[in-house]
């Protein structure tokens, strides 16, 4: 009786300690994260470019979602369209203008659950020097110990819209459109 009530103690203590992890902080795998936007291009096509270059951080805090946090930074001249010419443009003043403002800002604010696996992120957007709340709509893809590199890992999938001119880019607003819907998915590992 005293063997089975003290392996209860113990087994009671390895949950209450696993039920209240600490936030975990994890570095972006910059291999395996697309930062993509979409924007409508004089009615014909949703046309699409990338980020290629970012950094940042994320805290993920598994009992608690609403507590984590995410902040990256963006350098603005790493967009990509697959086309030299239209990037060379997009870096110019008609719409990044990369030599004034060579980065863009998302840091969160809040986080609200809304699912087993889902949630909203709201935070301060910073573009062409304007900061404006942004919501992103999340989703946990998947959050397990890595099965090569045998540390924590976490998956993540996100969208969001925002409108351009909010933050003062209007070249050729409505021809080219105004909304842009970003796209982000990312993979993130224990640092």
């Amino acid at each position: 009786m005293k063997k089975l009530f003290l392996a209860a103690a113990v087994a009671l203590g390895l949950s209450t300690s696993l039920a209240q992890a600490d936030p975990v902080q994890y570095a972006f795998d910059k291999d395996h994260t697309s930062i993509v936007f979409h924007v409508n291009h004089m009615g014909f096509s949703n046309f699409q470019g990338e980020f290629q270059e970012f950094d940042g951080s994320l805290t993920f805090d598994a009992d608690k979602p609403q507590n984590s946090a995410v902040n990256v930074k963006i350098n603005v001249n790493s967009v990509d369209t697959d086309v030299a010419k239209l990037d060379d443009h997009l870096k110019s003043p008609d719409f990044f203008d990369v030599n004034k403002f060579p980065s863009m800002v998302f840091k969160s604010k809040s986080i609200e659950v809304t699912g087993e696996k889902t949630g909203k992120i709201t935070g301060d957007f910073t573009l062409l020097g304007v900061t404006k709340e942004v919501t992103l709509d999340v989703t946990l893809n998947k959050a397990a110990d890595h099965p090569m590199l045998k540390v924590p890992a976490v998956g993540f999938s996100a969208t969001g819209t925002i409108k351009r001119s909010d933050f003062g880019m209007t070249t050729y607003v409505p021809a080219v459109g105004d909304e842009v819907t970003i796209s982000i998915e990312t993979e993130a590992y224990a640092k």
